[in-house]
């Protein structure tokens, strides 16, 4: 990724998008304070024995933004490059996402500075198992509910509910998200947040004047949400996906690729790269190829001031949490760029852990037919809700998308009151 990662504090550009709508819609005093200050934070340092015998130390994170519409709700990554402002930014991102949506939850993020690509699956599991045990006093169903994240998947979710399972004497599968269907996950969770994309950018085309069936399609980040979402829009709506890339290069082929094979190639090889008939790209050229949807679905801070100029995309569909930087946002608005930010874009993921959470408390699980009726309803009005916004305003989505969530989060706030 572009070294602006390195340069760019993460939560500094989450408070900086609170400050812009709470100027809008004049938001001051505490209350402004309150959306711009985690509420509860734990830092774990934690041993664990590897397969050489030794014991290693990792620090943890857990970051509770806001609790005022309901239980905290947010993934757990494993990277090298976690920090604790970068949880907290992902933290207050989901507060904000969750509300965009309407879900009744607040925003919470977690991560462990590790390299889970060094790591063999025993130490992620004891890992996985230790760091569980650490956060259980402030997660469960009703408190705050993990999910999975970069290099995290359902199989981490299933050794964090039986670890908080053993602890409490019982099962409780209502404690995580995304897990195997096995043991209460719920079906289409796994794609969710590449099929809310697809819905949202094809809801966004024709105010974008685009074209889905046929147009052109990069991809940056062909994980799971970036490869979904490739494979939506050319399966379903016949898009062409010319580029996608992942953390080690990009490809390229103007007259388009077919994501299975590439998804395949990558299962096969552990990377994009390679893949036949296709040139090579690097991840910050991907970005700057004339399309008509980019995906920017990898790490935050990949468009900044530095490059957004030369973004040539009519439609930035954010699969990532806060690929672009503030200052870009008003490049990119000003170039007529269609950008259908993180909160928005990237939300049919919690939507369906909503969906999964809801169904574990009840006890009653619905068909895959149901829970992507419901995910395209929500993804669909949502999307409405921001537009109209932006319309109404004269601003740009990401604005309209923060007024609609900062907005019902305040409301939450204000009718709760102030304890004591």
């Amino acid at each position: 990724m572009p070294a602006d990662k390195s340069t760019i504090n993460p939560f500094e550009t989450a408070k900086k998008q609170v400050d812009i709508v709470c100027d809008l819609i004049n938001i001051n005093g505490g209350v402004r304070e309150m959306l711009k200050a985690p509420k509860r934070e734990l830092t774990v340092n934690f041993p664990v024995l590897m397969d050489s015998g030794d014991h290693r130390i990792f620090t943890g994170y857990r970051v509770q933004y806001n609790m005022a519409r309901g239980p905290c709700k947010g993934g757990i990554r494993y990277h090298p490059g976690v920090t604790l402002d970068e949880v907290r930014a992902l933290s207050a991102w989901m507060t904000w996402k969750c509300a965009v949506v309407g879900l009744p939850y607040g925003g919470a993020k977690g991560g462990v500075i590790c390299d889970p690509k060094h790591m063999s699956r025993i130490e992620l599991e004891r890992l996985t198992r230790r760091f569980a045990f650490e956060i259980a006093p402030i997660i469960g169903p009703e408190m705050d509910i993990p999910a999975p994240d970069v290099y995290t998947d359902s199989q981490t979710m299933a050794w964090i509910m039986d670890t908080y399972s053993m602890i409490k004497g019982y099962s409780v599968p209502g404690v995580t998200t995304g897990k195997p269907i096995a043991i209460g996950g719920s079906e289409g969770r796994g794609e969710a947040t590449g099929r809310g994309c697809s819905y949202v950018i094809r809801e966004a085309a024709p105010f974008a004047k685009v074209k889905v069936k046929g147009g052109s399609v990069a991809v940056q980040g062909f994980g799971n949400a970036g490869s979904v979402a490739a494979n939506l829009l050319h399966d379903e709506q016949g898009a062409k996906i010319v580029a996608v890339s992942d953390s080690q290069g990009g490809i390229h082929n103007p007259a388009g690729l077919n994501p299975h094979e590439v998804e395949a190639h990558k299962a096969k090889t552990g990377t994009v790269v390679g893949f036949p008939g296709a040139r090579s790209v690097s991840n910050e050229e991907l970005l700057e190829l004339k399309v008509d949807v980019l995906i920017p679905a990898a790490l935050e801070n990949v468009i900044t001031k530095k490059n957004a100029d030369k973004i040539q995309a009519k439609i930035v569909a954010e699969a990532a949490n806060g690929p672009t930087v503030p200052e870009a946002d008003k490049i990119l608005y000003d170039k007529k760029i269609v950008v259908l930010p993180d909160i928005l874009a990237n939300a049919g993921g919690v939507t369906v852990s909503y969906f999964e959470w809801a169904q574990d408390i009840q006890g009653f699980f619905w068909t895959l037919q149901e829970v992507n009726q419901r995910l395209e309803q929500v993804m669909v009005s949502s999307y409405a809700a921001v537009r109209k916004e932006a319309e109404t305003r004269q601003v740009h989505n990401r604005t309209a998308a923060y007024v609609v969530a900062i907005s019902r989060v305040v409301d939450a706030i204000q009718r709760r009151g102030i304890y004591p």
